[in-house]
């Protein structure tokens, strides 16, 4: 006989000895015939579409009259086989924000005498703040300047810093002004043009606070920390961020290995529709927590994902969004609940199909599995209806 096909077929009532069934039970009974193998359901260990993986621990072999001394006897149901598809991405709930937070040191000595606006907009060369009635200018930078700088200055990379910005705002031109670490009279010059576009003295030197350096070529003023007329101190005057909006999700521990440095994401927002994206960085350390999850103070991970439709992102604004990771997809499969699935002595797998009062064993072969259902081909067909424990 065809181990693939095998028919167990339930005592009925006109075979000597058998139980009588219930007056009004019309559901096929379940294969009671013993073989000299168990069939146990498998262990699956399985990534869910929706909220993260997700797993199916080994169940009790099943068979009627299986259970153990002193245990209720496990139940059976029916599902049918379905056709469809089958996705082994995941789905991870985040949010819209502004990119790149960062807070501002009012460094020198003076008084605050104006003040941004939250939500304002300060492009590199832009006036940023004020102290005692002189502007403060955002410019384009990885470090702080931390002295005040003119001709007979030793050389140093914030000079360079300066140079670069001057030469990107136009002060420079014509000047053939390199960008290196020496203050040279050509830097100077460039200086006094930029002063006087400011409409300050022109003295060819920049004094200590009186530029602020950020990454940005253009920052979002996000919080304002200190009042008008309060002292500086180096103090965290503003906090301000990036102009581009970005998702930002917290995926839990069994969700990283989905999350790949330049990978492709699709973004849905709150308000409706998608935007692609891409993940930029995965940083260690950003939980809203003091940045420790609820396991056992274990930090997460922070997944930064830039988006390729700014328009779109600014019409939702700061909101929450789902982030979708596309993983393996099975288009017109059939598709069956893991617990279905029987593990077989031989190997393999099979699955339970009810004909009419029988069940047949018929042995399958798996494909994608996902969202605690599998994908299987064989012997099977769409509706019809296989064994599952309940």
């Amino acid at each position: 006989m065809d181990r693939t096909s095998e028919t167990s077929r339930t005592a009925g009532p006109d075979r000597p000895g058998a139980p009588a069934r219930a007056a009004g039970h019309d559901e096929p009974a379940i294969g009671t015939a013993r073989r000299k193998r168990r069939r146990v359901v498998l262990p699956l260990v399985l990534v869910a579409a929706v909220g993260g993986a997700a797993a199916l621990g080994a169940t009790r072999p099943w068979d009627r009259g299986s259970s153990a001394p002193g245990q209720p006897a496990l139940g059976h149901g029916t599902v049918a086989v379905e056709r469809g598809s089958l996705s082994s991405g995941i789905q991870v709930a985040g949010a819209l924000a502004y990119d790149a937070s960062t807070p501002v040191v009012a460094s020198g000595r003076g008084t605050f005498t104006a003040l941004p606006a939250v939500g304002s907009v300060v492009k590199a060369g832009g006036r940023l703040y004020e102290v005692d009635g002189l502007p403060v200018v955002l410019m384009t930078g990885e470090r702080p300047l931390w002295r005040d700088l003119g001709p007979g200055v030793e050389d140093g990379p914030d000079v360079r810093q300066l140079k670069r910005n001057l030469v990107a705002l136009g002060h420079a031109d014509g000047l053939g002004l390199a960008v290196d670490e020496k203050y040279t009279a050509g830097t100077a010059v460039a200086v006094k043009r930029w002063q006087k576009a400011l409409g300050v003295k022109q003295t060819g030197k920049v004094a200590f606070g009186s530029v602020v350096m950020v990454p940005q070529r253009a920052v979002r003023v996000d919080e304002v920390g200190v009042r008008l007329g309060a002292p500086v101190g180096a103090a965290e005057a503003l906090t301000v961020s990036g102009t581009d909006l970005v998702a930002v999700v917290q995926p839990a521990e069994n969700q990283l290995s989905r999350f790949k440095p330049d990978g492709k994401v699709e973004v849905r927002l709150a308000e409706g529709g998608t935007v692609q994206g891409r993940i930029r960085s995965l940083i260690r350390g950003g939980g809203g927590d003091g940045g420790a999850d609820s396991g056992g103070g274990r930090q997460k991970t922070v997944v930064t994902v830039v988006l390729d439709d700014q328009r779109a992102a600014r019409r939702a604004g700061p909101s929450s969004v789902t982030v979708d990771v596309v993983g393996d997809t099975a288009t017109d499969a059939l598709v069956v609940p893991v617990t279905a699935l029987l593990a077989l002595d031989g190997g393999g797998y099979g699955v339970n199909v009810v004909t009419g009062t029988t069940t047949r064993l018929v042995k399958v072969r798996l494909g994608l599995v996902a969202d605690a259902r599998a994908q299987i081909t064989g012997d099977v067909k769409s509706g019809d209806r296989v064994v599952i424990p309940t």
